[in-house]
């Protein structure tokens, strides 16, 4: 996958998971939001994938 495309995937799963917290806080479910902290975790994994990604290639273009 390229960089964009993991930093893209990175910002949504990060979104639905901060949306997964909300719910889950609000409803008082416990799991749901537990399952949000994980995938906002995963969204900011995502994103410095790209990040590294994007910086190793721009070292490459350097040398």
């Amino acid at each position: 996958m390229s960089s964009t495309g993991d930093k893209v995937k990175g910002v949504a799963n990060e979104a639905v998971g901060n949306i997964k917290q909300g719910v889950g806080k609000a409803t008082d479910n416990d799991r749901l939001r537990a399952e949000g902290v994980v995938q906002e975790k995963k969204g900011e994994a995502q994103q410095t994938v790209g990040k590294v990604k994007d910086a190793v290639k721009n070292g490459a273009d350097k040398a």
